[in-house]
């Protein structure tokens, strides 16, 4: 007997991962819906791909201001950075295109290039057509979160989308959203368009999953080396227009947490432009899901990717709220694809397990953060027996030599069997260095037993130093 599975989003990376997984199986008929145009997913259009092209650009300013070595500072093109990206992230496009579109060419695929909708349980309303379903699987990726704040539906506002597309920019901006979105781009802002910016962060420090020292460093780094006016520990109130056409953002200064609160002194900040980096959300919107019994919010989707109130639809990647970042959506896309088969054998699904892996470009991808695996103070909260060692850049010359001489990481090893437990870095080049500790973390590596390999000094310097410290700390 076939299994139809109708697959909504087939063009992004969750979607394309289930569809490739469930095409080889020939009791399996499958359905490919996206509306896309040109197509292509979230990631290759409009997120890590885009913007790590435009940041390129404004590394090598950047890296050319700090270097004494140099003389004079480089403007950047903006008209040929958004050329590039344009024509680079289309050839991208173009090939995920490409691979849906191969697997159409199969007898048991079928792609329409339409938008759909639910009519009830497992009815998608495609085009004119009715297509009926043994599994829904919901890939529609994640939309710009837009906060509830007075006045700022009058007022104009640029989105992380309209920064990779901007050729100009004004002289100033407020920032509200200081997460990986921010980190990113408010470097780009500073270096690349040269703008004056002031960021909103409600806390004491930004990226939340870091230990404090990282934390504290990366607030160091955007205040000294970008010149960027962080005011912390500070909320937003309403927003209006100004005469001249630009915004004044109330806040109030002092408070720690979310908006709304009432102590702590108001101010207001103005500027030409400004731009909301306040994360994502899934894109669930238009789907019809009111005519089912999907209830999207906190829990609707189970870590096996099976939705909470109907046991035949799966929402992998960006649309379940979970974890919107690429290789998840991959991930839980191959695990999907798993889900489906074995739900439809009466078998025990598999839930998705991951560990910890985020890289973060914050400072243009120069100092870029990385955690891999858990943290110390995950670790202090859970009252368990570790080792903690900590090296800061300067302590290897080679970071000096690169004119990149700030920034720190941390090595977190069981202390009873050595267990290497978790890695963070904020340093010049952190984030090709994700890999090699993603590989010691998962394959639960004992710290004295890393080899320890004399080669060329480079910046992986500081990871000798972290293994020798730790395992001194062991014996």
């Amino acid at each position: 007997m076939t299994t139809h599975v109708v697959v909504v989003g087939a063009y992004g990376s969750a979607g394309v991962a289930v569809a490739q997984e469930l095409a080889d199986e020939e009791d399996v008929r499958l359905t490919l819906v996206d509306d896309g145009e040109p197509g292509g997913g979230l990631c290759i259009l409009r997120g890590c791909m885009p913007s790590k092209e435009v940041l390129s650009a404004g590394k090598h300013r950047f890296q050319a201001r700090h270097d004494d070595r140099i003389e004079g500072v480089p403007q950047v093109d903006l008209e040929s950075v958004v050329a590039t990206k344009d024509d680079h992230i289309e050839n991208f496009a173009q090939h995920r295109r490409a691979a849906v579109h191969a697997l159409a060419e199969r007898e048991n695929v079928e792609f329409l290039h339409r938008t759909a909708r639910f009519v009830d349980d497992r009815t998608v309303a495609v085009g004119d057509r009715e297509i009926e379903a043994d599994y829904v699987v919901v890939a529609t990726g994640s939309s710009t979160n837009v906060p509830d704040l007075n006045g700022l539906d009058e007022v104009d506002y640029a989105t992380s989308a309209d920064v990779l597309d901007a050729t100009e920019f004004p002289d100033s901006g407020v920032v509200m959203g200081f997460g990986y979105v921010g980190l990113e781009l408010v470097p780009y802002l500073v270096e690349a368009a040269e703008m004056d910016i002031t960021v909103i962060e409600h806390d004491d420090y930004p990226l939340d999953e870091a230990d404090e020292a990282f934390r504290s460093a990366i607030l160091d780094i955007y205040r000294e080396e970008f010149d960027v006016d962080v005011l912390t520990n500070t909320s937003e109130q309403s927003v209006e227009e100004t005469a001249d056409g630009g915004v004044r953002l109330h806040v109030r200064r002092g408070v720690s947490g979310e908006r709304g609160v009432s102590d702590g002194r108001r101010e207001a900040v103005e500027a030409d432009e400004l731009f909301l980096f306040t994360g994502r959300r899934p894109a669930v919107d238009g789907l019809g899901l009111e005519t089912t019994p999907l209830a999207p919010g906190a829990g609707w989707v189970a870590d096996t990717m099976q939705t909470r109130d109907d046991e035949r639809v799966f929402v992998p990647g960006d649309a379940n709220g979970h974890e919107p970042i690429l290789h998840v959506a991959k991930e839980q896309g191959f695990l999907t694809a798993e889900n489906v088969l074995r739900h439809r054998d009466g078998e025990e699904l598999n839930p998705y397990r991951n560990t910890h892996h985020h890289v973060v470009f914050s400072g243009l991808g120069v100092y870029p953060f990385v955690r891999v695996g858990t943290s110390e103070e995950a670790l202090a909260a859970e009252d368990r027996d570790y080792v903690a060692v900590t090296r800061e850049a300067s302590d290897d010359g080679v970071f000096a030599t690169k004119a990149v001489p700030r920034g720190l990481a941390k090595l977190v090893v069981d202390a009873e069997d050595g267990t290497v437990l978790g890695y963070q870095g904020l340093h010049y080049h952190a984030d090709v260095m994700a890999k090699t500790m993603q590989v010691v973390v998962e394959t639960g590596m004992d710290v004295r037993e890393i080899p320890d390999r004399a080669y060329h000094p480079t910046t992986p310097e500081i990871l000798d130093g972290l293994i020798r410290d730790a395992s001194e700390r062991l014996d």
